[in-house]
């Protein structure tokens, strides 16, 4: 199959100010897992191939990224994946309507290690609000990170909110969760000595009732 047509189905052209019709673009109703940072794809791939009945997004800011995923995916085995080639911030809220999303996914978001870069890491409460919005009550919003000063980070984060609530005991586990598939980055990180920890929420409260702490 030419790679032309491949780049048409799979990817979304999102105009300036557009809000996405989900039930348009899949032409069903069914349930919508945003992947924010898919990487090289392989993750989009397995869920999507495993599980038919749910739409899957996947965003990232690297066209090179977008392009690799495309030529994993096939159109008769993965007809349930589309891609945006976006940079995600606070303003996601601004391209899809409230309560739409049933799960998130982000995994292995840059850490910035650095103290003064630690303005730029993707959780923030404005970004979580966003994160909120979106999802319906009782969806899931799933986190991993190598890094543990970003994991304590994140930690401390929904430790301030009450409209999540951290669904693994001490807030996060090394353990592969039952459902999660491993992937490239995964298993390169453990052999350099730096296993994920994973960090999952349940949205508990809908925006009406939020209270954020400390923000």
């Amino acid at each position: 199959m030419e790679i032309n047509e491949k780049i048409e189905y799979f990817v979304i052209e999102k105009k300036d100010n557009e809000v996405l019709n989900f039930e348009k673009i899949f032409n069903n109703n069914n349930p919508i897992h945003i992947e924010i940072g898919s990487g090289k794809g392989e993750l989009l791939q397995l869920q999507s191939f495993f599980h038919k009945n749910i739409n899957y997004i996947g965003v990232e800011v690297k066209s090179k990224r977008i392009m690799n995923t495309v030529k994993k995916l096939d159109i008769k085995i993965n007809k349930n994946v589309r891609l945006l080639n976006l940079f995600i911030d606070e303003n996601i809220n601004k391209w899809v309507k409230p309560q739409t999303i049933s799960e998130i996914i982000i995994f292995h978001p840059d850490p910035w290690p650095k103290r003064k870069h630690h303005s730029r890491r993707l959780i923030q409460h404005d970004f979580i609000n966003s994160l909120s919005y979106l999802l319906k009550d009782n969806g899931f919003l799933k986190l991993s990170t190598d890094h543990t000063d970003y994991a304590n980070w994140i930690i401390k984060h929904f430790q301030e909110r009450d409209d999540f609530e951290p669904i693994f005991e001490n807030d996060s586990q090394y353990i592969f969760p039952e459902d999660h598939f491993t992937t490239y980055f995964d298993e390169l990180k453990e052999s350099e000595g730096f296993p994920p920890q994973f960090l999952y929420y349940r949205k508990i409260k809908s925006l009406s009732e939020r209270k954020v702490a400390n923000v």
